[in-house]
């Protein structure tokens, strides 16, 4: 107890004299910014607080479409269980080319709703344009091959579509096996606060930015037309491979149409087991964060949409530039940074962590112990992975999935456990 008495004097100490004689105002936009960037984030936090998902009878015809690219035959076998158990009207897996040995397990299946399209794999895109044209019914539901469905997925899923504005519906989305990973539960943890913090905001004005291809849904007659926008994207000369899912919301959200969040449609997917694959995963997302959120500002679509989506996409552009400036400010300022103002800013980085964790951590108390492995990498993303990200935006592909490996990078079923956790 003395010990901590000591330690609080010395701090408030230190607080003190860095503040005395005006001194006070070496921190002021630090404090200008910190205020912005919590208010914002408080902002979003209550809008998703007051979020409801929609509850109705409404139905309508489905058609399931997934793209297949070198996974684990296992988990799509696994996977395509969840989506006929809930009673679609037809799936379709558009399977490239060269994955026999699916399309071999994949023969075996008897039922007569699945169709499998063998397809030489063009990028996720033209995989998707295959299976959007082969499609039949009202609702078209994307998922990706590594992703499971929990029972009533589906039903809820449909119940948005009764308001003829809504033009696609995003999912509540999980980590599969998180605990069997580090990287895995870190990415729940980030995943959670997505899914609570952030998506529900602007899913209540109906104006999500980024419906998350791992399951999501659309109105086939809002996406038909624009199908050839999809595929045949260039960022500065170059031809889209990856960002699919951000490409389909942008062009859903320009024609006047809403993409909302629907809570109760719940989904769990496939996370790389390591720290090379996850931040690979971390840069493909990032960059195609950019190409997207940058089209749709030069093309104006973003001044049409809800202010909280501005906010939140401005938000997202930003972030390398925001704290690399804070950053900058504490190492080229006029603040002496002695140790302990280097532990007093290292704690309240951890507790302003620990508080916008908090919709995971009320879920995960034990997980209070990778708050500071968390606010490292999250760091990481915002500042290097991010930078590194804009700097190479226009370079395309996959990065965790190759020709010469089944299923992606740290993401096969030999990573698994043989019960979900």
């Amino acid at each position: 107890m003395s010990s901590i008495t000591a330690w609080s004097s010395h701090a408030w100490t230190w607080i003190s004299s860095a503040t005395a004689g005006g001194g006070w105002h070496t921190f002021v936009p630090l404090g200008l910014a910190g205020l912005l960037v919590w208010s914002l984030w408080l902002y979003r936090v209550i809008l998703s607080r007051l979020y409801k998902p929609v509850i109705n009878g409404f139905t309508t015809t489905v058609s399931v479409v997934v793209p297949s690219y070198r996974e684990d035959p296992d988990i799509l076998l696994r996977c395509l269980s969840s989506w006929l158990d809930q009673d679609p009207d037809e799936v379709i897996i558009v399977i490239d080319v060269a994955d026999r040995e699916a399309q071999r397990r994949l023969a075996k299946v008897t039922d007569p709703r699945l169709t499998v399209l063998v397809y030489e794999h063009a990028g996720k895109r033209s995989a998707l344009g295959v299976g959007i044209r082969a499609a039949k019914y009202d609702v078209v539901v994307f998922a990706d091959s590594d992703t499971w469905w929990e029972p009533g997925l589906l039903a809820a899923l449909q119940m948005p579509f009764e308001d003829p504005e809504v033009g696609g519906v995003g999912t509540q989305q999980n980590v599969y096996q998180r605990t069997t990973s580090v990287w895995r539960r870190i990415a729940d943890w980030l995943v959670n606060l997505r899914y609570y913090d952030y998506v529900p905001a602007m899913g209540s004005k109906g104006g999500v930015a980024c419906l998350s291809g791992r399951t999501a849904a659309y109105r086939r007659s809002v996406i038909l037309p624009v199908v050839d926008h999809l595929e045949n994207e260039f960022f500065l000369g170059r031809r889209c491979i990856a960002g699919d899912d951000g490409r389909l919301t942008w062009l859903t959200l320009s024609q006047g149409y809403k993409t909302v969040h629907q809570s109760s449609a719940r989904a769990v997917s496939m996370f790389p087991a390591s720290f090379r694959a996850f931040i690979k995963q971390r840069v493909r997302w990032s960059r195609n964060s950019y190409r997207c959120y940058l089209t749709a500002l030069w093309k104006g679509w973003l001044w049409k949409t809800p202010f909280v989506t501005k906010v939140t996409v401005l938000q997202i552009l930003l972030t390398p530039v925001t704290m690399g400036v804070t950053l900058g400010y504490f190492v080229f300022s006029r603040l002496h940074m002695g140790p302990l103002g280097i532990g007093l800013s290292v704690g309240w980085m951890l507790v302003g962590r620990g508080i916008r964790g908090w919709s995971h951590l009320k879920r995960h108390p034990h997980e209070i112990l990778l708050l500071p492995l968390t606010a490292v990498v999250v760091m990481l993303i915002a500042l290097p992975i991010k930078l590194y990200a804009f700097v190479t935006m226009n370079k395309q592909g996959w990065l965790t999935r190759t020709s010469d490996q089944i299923g992606g990078a740290g993401q096969t079923a030999a990573t698994l456990q043989e019960q979900a956790v």
